[in-house]
């Protein structure tokens, strides 16, 4: 007779993250038909001026609150919404300010869930005493018509692994990219070559320098097509298509900023580009340890990019939270979900989990962390709750015994439960040491929500021998588990 290993003693924290409907942020928001745009001008327009003072003191009162600098939001979005209509006639700031209000609206950023939840210690821990962890969570907030975005709590940890979660922000601020941003040409051509359109680009991409800004790129692409004219040569749609790839790539890379004095809680990495016009999902941070010792340490984080159509893998990377970097991930390894990467280079090398095939666990090798090819088969599902997919929650963690990995898998009825392997500390491809049970399943109280039978991270964190895990349930709300380290390595079977 077999005797049956007992299971791992998990704590779950009373602490939840709920959806809080009252985090908003303002949008800009248009009809999108020219006649009624210009209908809504014409009739502010004809609005006596104490009038239009009058509507735009109620709007402002009834705003003010909710958001940092609602006329500037107004004013931005009036910029915005008068590029596409002819003006001839010398505004107030009134008028401008009034007309931006009918072009904003306000989105619940996390109404509907707030989910798949990540942790990193805070860029600022040393402050922190050695029994207190300073921490950062991230999470996936989902609001109307299941637009997802980033959004972030800070909390410390204590000694016994409880987590206190500092109060949020009541208000809530997007950002805007940073225009320019410059661009690498190597990683363009890079991309270019993988969607097969490099060759109808050459001539453009040949007129950009080594590095280059988004006006450089207009400007090359505005020269080729003058060349073309004056050659009396139409360009063909399989070079205007190439060219609306470039103009997709340059989109999907950029940078946004918040002001330092802003609350990590009121920041809110919101979809900018037309890539993740459906949202930024599933975002893994990892603290990311320089080892030569040189420059800051830096935070990453892969995320899946979402249109509505495709899933495009990208990278976040900062220092502070407060200033983002965002590029798209390249090479033919890069594509799917749910790619983790490891803390620190291992042989020179950086290294990420992925799952290339939507099945089975992958690892890859890189001397560019933008690039990544040639997969290597990890781990196929092997027990009952992961006979239909496995993946990983967060990035591996790195402990005397090896990288731990959480991973979840997914059994009868789509369950969701998280489960452990081991890699070998200088041989990660090695499976030294797996759980053949899952410690984390969904129970009664976790079960129901907008998907039942789901429990999912995307990052845990090591504290005083405690292993804290911040998990999603039912893609609806978010809690916290513990467990002691030596219980789980203990439980675990050993190759």
């Amino acid at each position: 007779m077999t005797n049956r290993i007992l299971p791992i003693t998990v704590k779950k924290q009373l602490l939840h993250f709920t959806p809080d409907d009252s985090r908003v942020v303002a949008r800009f928001f248009t009809p999108g038909n020219l006649k009624r745009i210009e209908s809504i001008f014409d009739r502010i327009l004809i609005l006596p001026n104490d009038e239009v003072k009058r509507i735009l003191g109620i709007t402002l009162k009834s705003f003010s609150k909710r958001h940092r600098n609602i006329k500037r939001i107004f004013k931005d979005n009036f910029d915005q919404i008068s590029k596409s209509i002819n003006l001839d006639i010398d505004y107030s700031l009134e008028q401008k300010l009034l007309i931006g209000s009918y072009f904003t609206m306000e989105y619940s950023i996390e109404s509907a869930a707030l989910f798949n939840p990540s942790i990193v210690i805070h860029p600022e821990q040393f402050e922190s005493d050695s029994n207190r962890l300073k921490v950062i969570l991230s999470f996936r907030a989902v609001g109307e018509g299941h637009i997802s975005s980033i959004v972030f709590r800070r909390g410390i940890l204590k000694n016994n692994g409880d987590l206190v979660v500092q109060k949020k922000s009541a208000l809530v601020e997007k950002v805007d990219r940073i225009p320019n941003p410059s661009y690498h040409k190597s990683d363009f051509i890079l991309k270019l070559k993988e969607l097969d359109s490099f060759d109808a680009l050459k001539k453009i991409m040949d007129n950009l320098l080594d590095e280059f800004s988004f006006q450089e790129l207009k400007e090359a692409i505005e020269l080729f097509r003058k060349i073309k004219k004056s050659k009396n040569k139409k360009i063909s749609d399989k070079v205007e298509n190439a060219i609306e790839t470039l103009t997709w790539l340059a989109n999907a890379n950029y940078e946004i900023k918040f002001s330092p004095d802003l609350d990590i809680s009121a920041r809110v990495i919101f979809p900018v580009s037309n890539n993740e016009i459906k949202g930024l999902e599933d975002a893994r941070f990892v603290f990311f340890k320089n080892g030569n010792g040189k420059g800051k340490h830096i935070y990453y984080a892969t995320y899946t990019a979402y249109n509505g159509f495709t899933a495009l893998p990208q990278l976040i990377q900062t220092t502070d939270f407060c200033h983002f970097k965002v590029s798209v991930l390249l090479g033919e390894g890069s594509k799917g979900k749910g790619m983790a990467l490891f803390p620190r280079k291992v042989n020179d090398k950086f290294v990420t989990i992925s799952r290339n095939d939507n099945e089975n666990l992958y690892i890859m090798f890189s001397d560019n962390i933008k690039f990544w090819e040639k997969p290597i088969l990890l781990k196929p599902p092997a027990f009952y709750w992961e006979f239909f997919q496995i993946g990983n929650c967060g990035s591996p963690i790195e402990t005397d015994k090896g990288w731990l990995l959480l991973i979840h898998g997914v059994g009868p009825v789509r369950t969701y439960t998280i489960s452990a392997i081991l890699l070998d500390l200088n041989d990660p491809t090695k499976v030294i040491g797996l759980l053949k049970e899952p410690f984390l399943i969904p129970d009664e109280n976790e079960r129901n929500g907008y998907v039942p039978n789901v429990v999912y991270s995307c990052g845990a964190i090591a504290h005083s021998n405690q292993l804290i895990i911040p998990y999603a349930m039912a893609d609806s709300r978010s809690g916290i588990a513990s467990l002691e380290l030596d219980d789980l390595f203990q439980k675990m079977t050993y190759y």
